[in-house]
């Protein structure tokens, strides 16, 4: 069966899939421990619970698949990119449980080592080890002062993974990239996960253990900031200058611990914890860090999913109450509470899938310590941010994709100050546009894309916005990217 027919968007082939599990677990379980002295383990998550036999089978299934890509997940578990993304990094309903269960579900061989009969050693024969390659040509309207109009980044970004089971039950997502406009290399995004099950009530709970670097990381719908639309975009060309805390501004400085929990497949709910953890600086931290962490930051999520015919649809809410130093480890402190609402609704439609998003981040600002600094007029201060976007993935090897953002907020004519194409000449941080794509997708590893962005308002203005004669349309991009995982 190919593994794209088995994982069209929607609930009913997951829960036939779920169904066929029920059926072969007992005999699954019955054969475990010879499958592990064999060095052919699918896994300890594939002992108990229906909803992990569904994964575990599913390895059965789909294991005669052509594999299409080759990155280490894909290696451990022998099935296709296509079982988990409809294309990187959109998740699949299976790629969804997949990450829930802590990236540990194995199809390939395992070392074992075995004494006394207990497990001393379980670990993937394959090094986990991949590597990204994005490579670019960016073209904005009009060039920037002192700079030119276009760009060509290669790489614009070079990334290694080590990404797989670590042992059965924990399992790990860490991306290393190569920065060229720094020369340097840095921790991106990272995560260990924990995962196992329990019954409730008569219904299976997931649940599990997160440390990861980037609220909303943890995340496995395309509607949070770290994995929202676009999925890549110009890291030459000027973007709006501000957004929400929660928007990636603590990407990689940051560390957090969490507990999450998936009940009877419905129901998501996940708390963290994030302390500042600031690359690049002197340990422990001290009055060279600006931007530390008082104390800790609160991040929580809750979702319902909801799956009907060949349709699904996920509602949502998440949050991070942050306190921060702008400078030192002491005295006062800004304060941020970010809260937003989500949507993501997927269907089978024409032989391709129908995927939108939605993203709503309302932010409120106490500016203590920023407003006595004299860096703003008033300590109180609102910034929002909705986006939407709807992507259409062809059964050919195409994907097209449309996508409007707008950014509103409390105007501050000191908090937002006038500067060449960087600033805001009325102290407002509205911005507005639209983000078209359209992407040829070869092989699942391999995506060439082309992405226009245009700007309707800019840092609070459509003409002269920065207060030196830019308009919000020269800042209009021309986008073209190619895209290698292996």
């Amino acid at each position: 069966m190919p593994c794209e027919a088995a994982c069209k968007t929607g609930g009913a082939r997951t829960e036939e899939l779920m169904l066929q599990m029920r059926l072969i677990r007992n005999t699954v379980e019955a054969n475990m421990q010879s499958l592990l002295h064999a060095g052919k383990t699918l896994g300890k998550s594939g002992r108990t619970l229906s909803l992990v036999a569904a994964l575990v089978g599913a390895i059965v299934i789909f294991s005669s698949s052509n594999a299409y890509c080759i990155p280490s997940y894909a290696r451990q578990t022998g099935m296709a990119c296509s079982a988990c993304h409809y294309n990187f990094p959109q998740l699949t309903p299976f790629g969804r449980l997949f990450k829930l269960n802590g990236y540990t579900m194995v199809g390939s061989p395992t070392l074992v080592a075995a004494h006394n009969q207990t497990n001393d050693l379980q670990i993937l024969s394959s090094f986990p080890l991949s590597a990204m390659v994005m490579t670019s040509f960016s073209q904005v309207s009009k060039a920037t002062p002192g700079a030119e109009a276009s760009a060509t980044e290669f790489p614009q970004q070079l990334s290694f993974f080590l990404s797989g089971e670590l042992t059965p039950k924990l399992g790990s997502y860490i991306q290393l990239t190569y920065d060229p406009s720094a020369g340097t290399i840095g921790m991106d995004m990272a995560e260990f996960r924990y995962a196992d099950h329990t019954m409730l009530a008569g219904n299976d709970l997931l649940y599990g253990i997160t440390l990861n670097n980037n609220p909303s990381m943890e995340d496995v719908w395309n509607t949070t900031p770290a994995w929202g639309f676009p999925y890549a975009s110009s890291a030459s060309a000027p973007t709006p200058s501000w957004s929400p805390i929660l928007d990636n501004a603590m990407s990689g400085n940051v560390l957090g611990l969490g507990v999450y929990g998936l009940y009877d497949n419905l129901l998501y709910v996940g708390v963290s914890a994030y302390h500042s953890a600031i690359q690049g600086l002197s340990y422990p931290a001290d009055s060279t860090w600006t931007d530390n962490i008082k104390g800790v930051s609160p991040y929580w999520r809750i979702a319902m999913q909801h799956s009907w015919g060949n349709q699904y649809l996920e509602v949502g809410t998440f949050g991070l109450s942050s306190s921060l130093f702008p400078v030192g480890i002491s005295g006062p402190y800004d304060t941020y509470t970010d809260i937003g609402f989500d949507a993501q609704y997927e269907k089978a439609l024409g032989g391709g899938e129908l995927i939108a998003h939605a993203g709503y981040i309302t932010e409120k600002q106490n500016l203590d310590a920023t407003f006595a600094a004299g860096g703003s007029s008033s300590n109180s201060l609102t910034l929002n941010t909705f986006k939407i976007d709807a992507n259409y993935n062809f059964p050919a090897p195409f994907q097209v994709a449309l996508g409007y953002f707008t950014t509103t907020g409390t105007s501050d004519a000191v908090f937002y100050s006038p500067a060449s194409v960087t600033g805001s000449a009325n102290g407002s941080p509205n911005s507005s546009g639209i983000t078209a794509q359209v992407s040829y997708i070869p092989w699942l590893n391999t995506q060439i894309s082309l992405q226009y962005v245009a700007y309707s308002k800019f840092n609070g203005g459509s003409t002269n916005y920065d207060g030196f004669g830019r308009n919000a349309s020269d800042n209009n991009t021309l986008y073209l990217l190619t895209w290698f995982a292996f």
